[in-house]
């Protein structure tokens, strides 16, 4: 075994091949860029190099200055973790010609997976079953648009490099293949440098399951049982779950089987997943290999009782498997839920911001925590908006999933808007517990899974005017305390009036709705107001800043977290935003643009598609943004012309930003 090892990955990644790299005795070396000069990874290695400016391509994705660390700091090998470099071909190559160990498979496999349309030929010729599509090299329009039309719709364009759902469109008719192609090759380009995409029959239910296959340079070779990957939004995994739902052993046999061909017609060696398409008559088709450790394989661990990263490094070391195939085996049920920062009312809209509050449950046997990011750090537009994978594991799946539910409640997180509550929905969903599901689950129960917003409950009213009641009383006495005279008056807030009902009066913003809670002081603590009910309640804010309360003879354990004046009451797995009011704040207000369209996250301007005094339709792009690697595309909400563009390709933009001024027909 190696004594060294270089991870040219940051985040969540980075710090979970740091815990196995540990545990093996390495000296680990981490590498960051400037924005993330304080991050968790960072603190984690035995020390850390800085490899340039913030954008991706100018620190995580450049050889060179990978390979001077890597000299430099005496690694003698480098884990790619998975994303930026992972699956690239040429880094592999010259870690090789730098007489570094790289840890991950052989040159010649990375190319013949890395593109899919190669890929899918070298399966085609391996007898590994495919779905009707187009991985020819011509790639003019024409030829595309023809492939199109005799592969038939739905349709799936899909970018030839790379993966997780960047550089992919559906295209249900012939009207839509030009706009589709452009907008994936255009991602394509973006994200992976490579703008060559293929066509393939979109199939309209179909489970996405996957097998996580290992291989060492001693020719063994094994797979280590399935991953249901199903549930996804912008093609993207969201929860992963091992074994399968409803997966026999027989069919568990036979994609096991092909996976292993695959990897064994490649001369693989190390860790790698290939990717099915199980449609809903039991016939599965290969859909791509991935040649580097997967996101979800925390799941595969949980029920193996492997360390995969573990066995990354052994078989990089050139030691053998460190198991055969009859002895692995299926324990239990795992699931992992992908905590992002995203917004599920926006499309999944990334969010970012500082992590103002982080709490995670206490991990145990039953609960895994994977994350790269600690409280008080930022969510940047940089990177993949990760928060958190959290894993559970129990004996069945019905076990497993109550686990997760529990779990998901305690999350906290303040600071940026996240897709837990998301989470919570779709681990609630009665199909999903009864395994019926496919890769279409999220969009055929949008309505039950990210419902509108609910206005402020009673009880979290009461909450958030208790914890301001109880600040206030505890920076009083601290006051007190501090101050040469602590028996003044001016220190107490106990609300006393001469004559008078002692009482203190809150205004708060809720969404779109202004709300008044007048606390009536009462000597067991106070009454509330509220604008549909009137309640007792008192309570104390604990050591750890967790608010302790009774509202109406109910015991609640809350945690309320104040920013200026925004308040973010989280109890009971739900997570709630007010505002406090401020009647000065409308003094210094600014009035909305009018007729303006705003971008909807902060971004990059990658095109603009109309020009100043241009008529439109309803519908019609006018600008695509990027942002974290993805397109979002701005379009026009009905008729009407532009009347002026604010930005050109190239800029950069803020949340909330206006982009343009429009101007809708007459009677529109």
């Amino acid at each position: 075994m190696f004594d060294s090892l270089l991870i040219a990955n940051r985040g969540e990644i980075a710090c979970r091949i740091i815990r196995s790299a540990r545990q093996n005795g390495l000296r680990t070396i981490a590498v960051y860029s400037d924005a993330d000069c304080n991050s968790r990874h960072v603190a984690l290695a035995d020390e850390a190099w800085n490899i340039g400016p913030a954008p991706a391509a100018e620190s995580y994705l450049l050889i060179d200055r990978l390979l001077q660390v890597a000299q430099q700091s005496g690694a003698e090998a480098i884990h790619p973790g998975y994303g930026f470099l992972a699956e690239n071909a040429d880094f592999a190559e010259a870690c090789a010609a730098a007489g570094l160990i790289f840890v991950g498979p052989p040159v010649a496999a990375i190319r013949a997976m890395g593109s899919k349309s190669a890929a899918k030929e070298i399966m085609q010729q391996a007898g590994v079953p495919l779905v009707p599509g187009y991985h020819g090299e011509a790639q003019d329009l024409e030829t595309l648009r023809s492939a199109a039309v005799e592969i038939g719709f739905p349709l799936l364009v899909k970018a030839s490099a790379g993966g997780g759902g960047k550089g992919m469109r559906v295209v249900r008719d012939a009207t839509e293949i030009d706009t589709a192609i452009e907008g994936a090759r255009r991602e394509a380009a973006s994200s992976f440098g490579n703008d060559q995409l293929l066509l393939e029959r979109y199939l309209e239910q179909p489970r996405h399951v996957e097998i996580q296959v290992f291989a060492d340079s001693l020719g063994n070779a094994v797979h280590l049982f399935e991953r249901d990957c199903s549930v996804q939004r912008r093609h993207q995994k969201v929860l992963e779950e091992a074994p399968a739902p409803g997966m026999t052993a027989e069919l568990r046999q036979k994609m096991g089987t092909a996976a292993l061909t695959a990897t064994q017609t490649i001369g693989y060696v190390g860790a790698g997943t290939v990717e099915f398409l199980l449609d809903t008559d039991g016939a599965f088709y290969f859909m791509e290999m991935n040649t580097r450790l997967q996101v979800e394989h925390p799941v595969t661990e949980m029920i193996t009782g492997q360390d995969l990263v573990a066995w990354q490094l052994q078989v990089a070391a050139g030691q053998p498997l460190p198991c055969a195939q009859k002895d692995l085996s299926i324990r239990g049920h795992a699931i992992e839920a992908r905590i992002y920062a995203e917004d599920p009312t926006r499309d999944f809209l990334p969010s970012i911001g500082h992590l103002q509050h982080l709490n995670f449950p206490d991990e145990n046997t039953h609960l895994r925590i994977d994350t790269g990011v600690r409280q008080g750090d930022e969510v940047s537009i940089h990177y993949d908006p990760m928060i958190a994978k959290l894993i559970v594991w129990d004996e069945d799946r019905s076990a497993a999933l109550r686990r997760l539910r529990r779990a998901l409640e305690q999350v906290e997180v303040v600071g940026v808007t996240t897709n837990v509550n998301f989470l919570g929905a779709v681990a609630a969903h009665p199909e999903f517990n009864a395994g019926n599901f496919d890769t279409g689950f999220i969009e055929q129960h949008r309505d039950l899974l990210i419902p509108a917003p609910a206005p402020a409950s009673d009880q979290t009213l009461v909450l958030a005017c208790l914890h301001l009641l109880l600040s206030r009383d505890a920076d009083a006495q601290q006051a007190a305390t501090a101050s040469t005279d602590p028996f003044t008056p001016w220190h107490q807030t106990g609300g006393w009036r001469l004559n008078g009902d002692n009482h203190h009066c809150f205004n708060f913003t809720d969404g779109e709705s202004d709300l008044q809670i007048t606390v009536h002081y009462r000597p067991q603590g106070y009454l509330f107001e509220l604008p549909s009910a009137k309640l007792n309640a008192n309570g104390q804010i604990n050591a750890s800043g967790r608010l302790l309360t009774t509202i109406d003879g109910q015991q609640l354990n809350a945690q309320v977290i104040r920013c200026g004046m925004e308040l973010s009451i989280l109890t009971a797995g739900t997570s709630h935003k007010l505002t406090l009011h401020d009647p000065y704040a409308d003094a210094f207000g600014h009035e909305e643009a009018v007729g303006s369209l705003t971008a909807p996250m902060p971004g990059k301007v990658i095109a603009v598609l109309v020009e100043n005094g241009g008529w439109v339709k309803r519908g019609t792009p006018l600008v695509i943004l990027e942002a974290m690697k993805m397109e979002h595309t701005i379009a026009a909400p009905t008729d009407g012309t532009v009347t002026q563009m604010y930005y050109k390709a190239g800029a950069l933009v803020d949340d909330g930003a206006p982009l343009l001024t429009f101007e809708a027909d007459e009677g529109n």
